[in-house]
Parts: structure tokens; sequence; C-alpha cells
């Protein structure tokens, strides 16, 4: 009891230690602050020439950047390490069909490095302005021709501000005679889309490819499936990001972020509109019938409305069993003027009519069931019956639903490998953005999964462990908020040792018992030796009393043949008892069998 009693109390005042500390957080303004730093400096000097040395944790394991270096062939890689734009060319074209004053594409790129980074000298190319339009490319090392190689897209984003409205995707621009980086623009023919895209709360991951009509030659985009994925926290945490597309020869493709796959398919089955248009089509110069019959029920032709039935009786009728209640103010408006509401001092009657007080509900309304006149109130008519129709029958001509007449489709198509798609030769970010410093970097195309792996490894693997080792753990950050909050220690003693006293207190508390070592040191007998001796000796009683009562039964039986056989003995014995002197008597007599104590086995 002394130790619950005890756990108790001290729980109780770190409990009023925490509030008053907390309280005193709240509560202290500016005066007082400054007299307790004057008290604190101080005392600060008396307690740190007492205070012992304290062990500082280790430092933060320290990442060192070095530049990505391709580990195999590759169609273009980018660092921007350099920290120049050389190889890129910024775009001097007009939109169209725009306002000219937002038709330039004069959004401003730079190569920077990112903000709160943990690598220095890791730099990225970052677009600067936003609400404007920009454009940049860059050359590839040589063209990519879509033949038995796959092709692999690789590059980061980080949306340093987040995102309001904006995109942040690649486009793979179309080898063509006409292509002109100088002027590059929103309808400049590209190959592949490929990156993430956002406006409102629509959460996008492109991936679009352009294919070729083998028939009119004309192009088409086909945009894959929406990714199952939950997209939102790749926009939103300011974190770098690492974008994956894997085309394959055999027309499978995989979409990763992170290197986790967050959509995959098929550019045959995976893709809409079908790469492939359908066989048949319906005819267009097809047209239905006038007397087709699309009718599944008709109302019957030979049903006739009942004479009891009345169209025109009420839906509600007035209840004739009401009864108006007791107390009722007939003459009492529901609503009166209000009786102290006063004209407006700058009222005009000429320019705001007669002023008039405002309506109130009527005080003495509030008391009374009701107030004006009082009405029936209004039920069901249980002889309603409404507007009559005759019921509905199957119909003896229904044809079905008519459709159009299926004929070959005169523009079909069968390409079985549309991963073959147009040759690309330049890489390009063709932008709007409502939010600035959008951050790229590390972009590579090549067509081993290994070297893009390499790649992401040394660039975007640096800046994930990077960032790990700078982010303080979670007693880390409970220790930060403590300095910053003292008052928060009691609240983790409380946290953490609540739970031990209440073991030590339901666990430990009760009445102790001797262990088996004392027991040997004492010779003393343990408690399940003492119990059995207990029994040993209560079953011996017992065995005792039962041997002691046939003894006793045995002895009453002997004594009895004695008596009867021995009365002349006795006679005998009398009459020399006159003879013996008194001591001799007594001896006699304590022969006797009368006399004689039964004797105990």
């Amino acid at each position: 009891m002394e130790l619950k009693w005890l756990l108790y109390v001290t729980l109780l005042a770190l409990g009023t230690l925490a509030v008053q500390a907390h309280d005193m957080d709240d509560d202290n303004d500016g005066d007082d602050v400054v007299d307790i730093e004057d008290d604190l400096d101080d005392g600060i000097e008396e307690v740190e020439e007492s205070k012992p040395e304290t062990s500082t944790p280790p430092p933060t394991p320290k990442v060192t950047y070095r530049p990505p270096v391709p580990t195999g062939e590759v169609y273009f890689a980018e660092s921007f390490d350099k920290g120049t734009l050389d190889g890129w060319i910024l775009s001097r074209a007009k939109k169209d069909d725009t306002d000219d004053e937002i038709a330039k594409y004069d959004g401003k790129w730079e190569v920077q490095d990112m903000k709160d980074t943990k690598l220095p000298g890791d730099k990225g190319l970052v677009l600067v302005t936003r609400a404007k339009h920009h454009a940049i490319s860059s050359k590839l090392s040589k063209p990519f021709v879509f033949d038995t190689k796959p092709l692999i897209i690789q590059y980061e984003v980080n949306f340093q501000n987040g995102i309001e409205c904006g995109g942040a995707y690649v486009k793979l621009l179309s080898k063509t005679p006409e292509l002109n980086l100088d002027q590059f623009h929103d309808k400049t023919p590209y190959t592949i889309m490929f990156g993430p895209d956002k406006c409102g709360e629509d959460y996008k991951l492109h991936f679009i490819f352009r294919h070729k009509n083998p028939k009119t030659g004309k192009y088409e985009e086909k945009h894959a499936k929406r990714p199952d994925a939950d997209l939102k926290t790749y926009f939103t945490d300011k974190k770098t990001h690492l974008y994956t597309l894997v085309l394959n020869p055999d027309n499978s493709f995989e979409i990763l972020v992170d290197q986790t796959v967050v959509n995959s398919g098929n550019l045959l089955n995976d893709m809409s509109p079908p790469v492939n248009p359908p066989r048949e089509i319906e005819d267009p110069n097809d047209q239905k019938p006038e007397d087709w019959d699309e009718r599944p029920k008709i109302p019957d032709p030979d049903a006739v409305k009942p004479d009891d039935w009345d169209e025109d009786a009420p839906a509600k009728i007035a209840d004739e069993n009401a009864v108006k209640p007791e107390g009722w103010l007939d003459d009492e408006p529901e609503y009166v003027a209000d009786p102290d509401a006063e004209k407006p001092e700058d009222w005009d009657e000429d320019m705001d009519g007669e002023w008039e007080a405002p309506q109130i509900a009527n005080p003495k309304c509030e008391t009374a069931p009701g107030c004006g006149t009082w009405q029936r109130p209004m039920i069901d008519n249980p002889n309603y019956k409404g507007k009559w129709k005759p019921p509905m029958i199957d119909n003896v001509n229904y044809q079905g639903i008519w459709k159009p007449r299926k004929i070959p489709n005169p523009d079909f198509f069968e390409d079985l490998e549309p991963f073959k798609m147009t040759p690309v030769s330049a890489v390009g970010l063709e932008l709007w953005s409502m939010t600035s410093d959008i951050f790229f970097d590390n972009f590579i195309i090549c067509t081993e999964r290994a070297v893009a792996d390499d790649w992401a490894s040394d660039g975007w693997g640096l800046k994930k462990a990077a960032d790990g080792a700078a982010e303080p753990g979670v007693v880390g950050q409970m220790m930060a908020a403590a300095e910053e909050r003292p008052w928060l220690w009691v609240v983790y003693i409380l946290t953490v040792a609540l739970p031990v006293f209440l073991v030590v207190l339901f666990c430990c508390s009760g009445k102790k018992q001797p262990s088996a070592a004392e027991y040997k040191k004492t010779d003393a007998p343990q408690p399940d030796v003492m119990d059995e001796e207990k029994e040993e000796e209560k079953d011996k009683g017992d065995k005792e009393e039962e041997e002691e009562e046939e003894a006793n039964e045995e002895k009453l039986g002997s004594d009895a043949d004695i008596g009867s056989a021995s009365q002349e003995e006795e006679e005998e014995e009398e009459e020399e008892e006159d003879r013996k002197p008194a001591s001799e008597e007594e001896e006699t007599v304590n022969r006797s069998p009368r006399n004689r104590k039964p004797r105990k086995d």
C-alpha cells in the first residue's frame, strides 16, 4: 500500500508541474520574459561550472555529391552540373491563335542549385518564371530508331513551391526535315510525351505517343490508361521524384515513379483510342424503318376504367375528427409590430415611403397552443386514386432496339507493331505553369535498364540518401521540441514511466514469498512441503483414531467375558480381603479388571 500511495503522489506532482510549466509559457508577457532571461543569464554560468561534461551526439553522416556518369551506351544524358545551358536551345517562337502579350515563349530557364539542397554542387534546370510559356530543347547524341531495342526515358522533377496548375512533362521530338529547335512550340511534331501534369485536383502522369495511320498517313495521339496509384503525394511533398518510362519491342510498357511501377500495359490493348480501328463499323446511311416498334410494353387496349374511379377526388382532405385545442387565441395575430422599434432619423417618407415597424412573433402566442384562425389539419384522402391509366402488357409487335447494320470499315488497318514509332532526334520541355521554380535534373535516354538504374543511383539515389541523413529521427524531433517547450519533458516522463510504474504496481507489489534459495539456507519447509506434511499428519491422526476405536471395542468385549466368568473369583477375593491388611486390600483392588485402564497401542 505504501508503494501505491507513493506512486500516486509522484504522478500527481509531475502532472501539476507540467500544467504549471505550460501555463507559465502561455501566460508570460514580454516584461516577464526579459526578467526571466536576466535570471537565467545569472544562473547559467553557475550551472555550466558545476555541470559535468556531456557527450555530444555523433555528427550527421554527410553525403558527398559526385556528378553521375553513364555506365553504358546512351542517346542523351544531362546532369547540368557544369552550371551552364550549353547544348540547350531556348525557343523564340510564338504560339498560334494566342494574344501577342502571352504568345511568346519568353519564360526564363536557369541552371541553379535546388532550394534547401542537401547536396552542394548538385545543380539542375529550373523553370524560373510563372504564368509564361517556356520552351527549351536539346539534340540527342544520335537519333533513336524504334527497332529491336527498348526505349528508356528517365528524369527527375521537384516541385519546390508545390504546383497549382502546370506540367513537368518532356517531349521526344520527331526526326523530321522541318525540325528547328529555335522555333520549338506546341505544334512541333513529337513522338512521345511523358511526365507529370496537374491542374486543380486532377493529378496526371502522361504517356502519349503519336501513331501514324498507315492508310491515310495522318497522326493520332494515343493516351495510356490512367494509373490506379494515388499520385497526389508526388506533387505536394516538395521532394525530388524519379520518373521512368520503359517501352519494349514486344509493345509492353512500364511507368515507374521512384523506381516503383505505377502503371503498365500494352500498346495494342491499353491505349485510348485503340491503335487499330475496328474491322466493322455502323453503316452511316442506314436508317430505322418507320414501322419499327421498340416498345417492350404497351397500355392494354382492352382495359376499361372502373365506374367508381373518381379522378377528381383530392389527395388531401380536412380531418373531421380534429378538435381545436383549448386556449387557442383566435383574435391574436401570429406576428405583431415591434413596440420597441423606432423610425430611423434619416428616414425620408417621400423617398422611402411610410415607415412601418418590423414584425416580430406575438409574445402572447408563446404560451398558447396557437394564434389566428384555427383550421383543421389535412390528412390523406382514403378515396384518392388519381388519374386512371390502363395497365401495361407485353407488346406482341416488339422488335428490339434498332441498330444500324454493320459494314466493313473502309479505314481498317492492323498494325501489330506500334512500338515502331517515328524516330526521335531531340528532347524538349514545352510548358506553361502558374508555379515557378520547378526543378528538373538528370535526364537520360538509353536502351539498357541497368544503365538507367546506375544513373538513378548516382543522381536521385544520392538526393534521397542526403535527405534521409539530414532528417532527424523521431527521438531527435522529440528532443528538439522539448528544447523549445521544456514542459514536454514532463509529458515524455509520464508517457514512458506510467506504463512501467503500473506494471510494477500490479505485478510486483503483492505479498513477497520467500525464494527456494532462502528455504535451503534456513532449512525451513517450503510451502509445498508444509502442505504435504499437514496432509500426512491429518491422515496419520485419522488412522490412529480408527485403530484406537477398534482396540477399545475389542477390550470392551474381553472385559465383558472376564466379568461373567470370574464372579466366583471375586467372591473369594472379597473373603481374602477381609483377612489381608489395608495395604494388600488396596493392591488387590487396583488389580481388579474393573479398575484396570485400557492400554493404548
